[in-house]
């Protein structure tokens, strides 16, 4: 079984009639034959259309797809789909083959009507299904019934319109006017497809007659008269609401023009809202502008239209996630629609009983407590720190994230709150106007610098890990590991540092000590003693001796930028000092320098960063060669400074033999 998804049908179509956007999908080989998806466990029927499958699935519920005649053919006994096209009836006639019959008899029931119906002229009615009708309040039915030729007429007469209208021409945001004192009726056509007329669902649509057109929809619809403002005035349950939309002057927005979806918080709403919270955003019009703007989509959405999750945009800017599930209507994912398509005259009313904060109008706090970074708030609160995300102070967090303590919670002391004070940068900065080589200043007194790279944007060592999020006076930055600002310069960094005192000494020997201590950018792959100690005798000798391939080993070992590990990616081919390429690597979590890994990462300096390895790097065109295990003068004075810069390393019991040597040496000469 195989479906024509060109977007319609084989059957020959009345002049001026386009193809059935609802039922278009028809049987290859089986003319005039229509898909139904229908729910599981419901009487919801939905004409598909070919391009819309809805993924099997109708507000999360599993739907079969059945086959039927499309509006104005029957099958043939021994023939292919439904090849015999039905003569046509009068709009009357026509109500009862859509299965509108509760709308014919209720027809029967007025004086007027049904000759209008059966009639010459040019009618569309959009008629109730006979469910529609059973589903209406009795008190509402027997209203109308009791009173046929007026209140009966009025209400079928508000589903007709006095001319032909097929489905091509419906669309989006359109008023038609209706035979009821020319009253509109609000038509919106959604890119899934469906139709909606006065939020009632169009189930079969285009069945023609002799005299106009019948459209089958799945509710009952009246006259729509209030604009949303005045529902808002109406309604006891927007006690709150109606308070708010004054003090924001928003009123004039949901009396005007436009086609709205109004996500209405009702009282009960807004009582679950902390007090302290609630009144601090209406007492900033800022922020209750922002709060009442995101629960107004810039579109009417009724309920009937949504099928599966959409991304729906408010008047703040701000994206809300419309979905179902089941019978109930979810907002970013959550069932909170407790009464839903109030209709007005310029949009839609859902009322909701939560209330939709915007990032805009929270603070620092709130947005941290939201987010994956409670750890580091809790640090703040032991530090005696949160208060500056929770008043009016423009500032920008930048918070690690949960996992970065999976290991332990450091301990709070002066040296952890001037760090947790670093953590937060003066001004309210958004992450896409960060440039590299920008300066942020800290409330700590610390300068932090922006690296940008291809995939990553870095601050100090740590790099941005999720998107911004803007509240009202800061910004929360979610960061992949907590920051080290530098605290001195490359030199400064392996001198303090006793695993890099035979580096120094070689240095100090080469004449970099200068460069590593000067204003610069440089990502430096310092060799630990250990590395050195691990060279074969003879190297070590000839590389000591011969300050030429000295300098040359250790520029090769400098970068001529600053590469933080969070900005590898892959592989990065960085330039060093003495010309060749380094070629850094990051896999699993491990820093690898020409495939050898490295053994800690990011020692941030002032004037770059420092990796420390147990390898000493060699260059492309050098090649090992033959040499004597005996060290020259040069190598042996190199020796003595390294002991000067470290004690720790004249005792250490991985020395290599030839280090050993030397110092007895160093001895003697004493």
């Amino acid at each position: 079984m195989h479906l024509d998804c060109r977007g319609q049908s084989d059957r020959p179509k009345l002049v001026g009639a386009s193809a059935d956007p609802l039922a278009s999908c028809s049987l290859v080989g089986s003319p005039n034959v229509c898909a139904v998806q229908k729910v599981i466990g419901t009487n919801k029927k939905y004409f598909t259309n070919c391009k819309q499958w809805y993924q099997r699935k109708i507000c999360g519920k599993s739907t079969v797809i059945s086959y039927e005649c499309c509006p104005g053919y029957e099958k043939v006994p021994g023939e292919k789909g439904c090849p015999a096209a039905l003569p046509l009836s009068n709009l009357y006639e026509t109500l009862g083959i859509v299965g509108s019959t509760t709308t014919q008899l209720y027809t029967d029931r007025t004086e007027k009507l049904r000759p209008e119906m059966e009639g010459p002229g040019s009618f569309t009615i959009f008629a109730p299904s006979n469910e529609a009708w059973s589903s209406l309040p009795a008190e509402v039915l027997d209203s109308l019934v009791s009173n046929v030729n007026i209140e009966l007429l009025n209400a079928l007469r508000y589903h007709m319109v006095d001319r032909r209208v097929l489905t091509d021409e419906l669309k989006h945001g359109m008023a038609l006017t209706s035979m009821y004192q020319n009253s509109n009726i609000q038509i919106h056509h959604y890119p899934n497809g469906i139709v909606t007329v006065n939020c009632a669902r169009l189930l079969k649509a285009d069945h023609h007659a002799t005299n106009g057109v019948v459209h089958l929809i799945d509710k009952v619809i009246s006259t729509v008269t209030n604009n949303i403002q005045q529902i808002i005035e109406i309604e006891d349950t927007f006690e709150t609401l109606r308070a708010a939309v004054a003090a924001s002057g928003l009123n004039t927005v949901l009396e005007g023009d436009g086609q709205f979806t109004l996500l209405a918080p009702t009282n009960e709403a807004f009582e679950k809202i902390p007090a302290e919270t609630l009144n601090r955003i209406l007492g900033d019009p800022e922020a209750l502008r922002d709060l009442l703007n995101n629960h107004i989509l810039k579109t009417a959405m009724c309920a009937e239209a949504i099928v599966a999750g959409m991304a729906m945009e408010t008047l703040g800017g701000t994206t809300l996630e419309v979905g179902c599930s089941g019978d109930m209507l979810t907002i970013n994912g959550k069932a909170v629609i407790s009464n839903k398509d109030i209709l007005a005259t310029n949009g839609v009313i859902h009322f909701i009983d939560e209330l939709l904060i915007p990032d805009s109008a929270k603070t620092l706090l709130e947005l941290a407590s939201e987010s994956d970074v409670s750890t580091a708030i809790d640090l703040l609160r032991q530090a005696g720190l949160s208060t500056h995300l929770s008043g009016k102070e423009q500032l920008t967090f930048l918070a690690p994230l949960n996992s970065v303590f999976k290991d332990g919670v450091p301990r709070i002391d002066g040296q952890m709150k001037t760090l947790l004070l670093n953590h937060m940068v003066k001004g309210q900065l958004a992450s896409k106007y960060l440039y590299s080589g920008q300066t942020l200043d800290t409330l700590g007194g610390k300068k932090l610098r922006v690296f940008v790279y291809r995939n990553s944007l870095c601050i100090e060592n740590s790099c941005i890990a999720a998107h911004d999020k803007k509240g009202r006076y800061g910004t929360l930055f979610t960061m992949d590991r907590m920051l080290t600002p530098p605290m001195g310069t490359v030199m400064d960094v392996l001198k303090g540092d006793n695993r890099f005192s035979m580096l120094v000494a070689a240095i100090q020997s080469a004449g970099l000590m200068e460069t590593l201590n000067r204003e610069g950018v440089y990502t430096v792959f310092a060799p630990t003693n250990e590395a050195f100690q691990a060279m074969p005798p003879e190297e070590l000798n000839k590389l000591l001796a011969n300050a030429k391939e000295l300098t040359n080993i250790l520029k090769y070992h400098i970068g001529d930028e600053i590469l933080v590990s969070g900005g590898i990616g892959a592989l990065v081919r960085l330039k060093s000092l003495q010309g060749d390429k380094l070629e850094v690597s990051s896999k699993n979590n491990v820093v690898s320098v020409n495939k050898e890994p490295v053994a800690e990462t990011d020692i941030m300096a002032t004037n770059g960063v420092v990796y420390a390895i147990n390898t000493v790097l060699q260059p492309p065109a050098n090649r090992p060669q033959e040499r004597g295990e005996e060290l020259a003068d040069s190598a042996l004075e190199i020796f003595k400074k390294a002991s000067a810069y470290s004690r720790s390393a004249q005792s250490s019991m991985r020395l290599a033999p030839v280090y050993q040597r030397l110092l007895e040496r160093m001895k003697r000469r004493g």
